[in-house]
């Protein structure tokens, strides 16, 4: 009898947990996938760490002027990308990259197929041993994007030998003795040029930006 009326009191209970309506799983909201290229990520990278942006694109806008003065307005703003982008998430700055193939071959049109009287190849005028020692080919160095990441390499190297000073890194760059001297001179006078020209044009930002009208 016990039995009976047990079964008779879980029957209605089995029925409602059959019978419970079951939970439809919503549709998730569709994920857009926003493609991120390696350059953004390094952006959004170095901006995570507080890594000042303004001042880069500051220098890249003097750069992309004096490269201008040696080649083509459309060469020299392609060439002006690669000292921003090639030296981000380094110790340089775009300056740094520029004052090098300026030094190198701004005599040349910063041509892509100069070659120094030693062999040194590209803008940014790299032996082709050295080349070598950082993943790349002679035949590389016609190409500026590997040019110039062969050169970062080049100076971050230099940079080491030079415990640090960025200064003597750039005349190790070059090499020893007179000829390394004078390669500095012709450095710290694009330098200078590149200076002048980041000063005109903030004060050029500065006057539109207050209103007066600028040639």
């Amino acid at each position: 009898m016990r039995k009976k009326l047990f079964c008779i009191i879980c029957l209605p209970l089995l029925a409602g947990c059959e019978n419970s309506p079951v939970k439809k799983t919503e549709p998730q909201a569709a994920v857009t996938a926003v493609f991120e290229s390696p350059f953004d990520r390094e952006i959004r990278s170095l901006l995570e760490k507080g890594v000042p942006m303004s001042e880069r694109k500051r220098q890249v806008k003097a750069v992309e002027a004096a490269f201008t003065r040696r080649t083509t307005p459309e060469r020299a703003r392609q060439l002006a990308v690669l000292c921003f982008t090639k030296t981000l998430g380094t110790p340089f700055m775009p300056f740094d990259l520029a004052e090098i193939a300026l030094a190198e071959t701004g005599g040349h049109s910063l041509s892509a197929v100069a070659v120094s009287s030693k062999g040194a190849l590209g803008v940014w005028q790299l032996m082709p041993q050295r080349a070598r020692s950082h993943g790349y080919t002679p035949q590389d160095m016609v190409n500026d994007g590997k040019c110039a990441e062969a050169a970062v390499r080049e100076l971050f190297a230099k940079l080491e030998s030079a415990s640090g000073n960025l200064e003597r890194a750039k005349k190790l760059y070059c090499g020893w003795g007179p000829q390394a001297d004078a390669y500095m001179k012709k450095v710290r006078h694009v330098r200078l040029e590149m200076l002048a020209e980041l000063d005109h044009k903030t004060e050029r930002i500065a006057m539109e930006e207050s209103g007066i009208k600028t040639p």
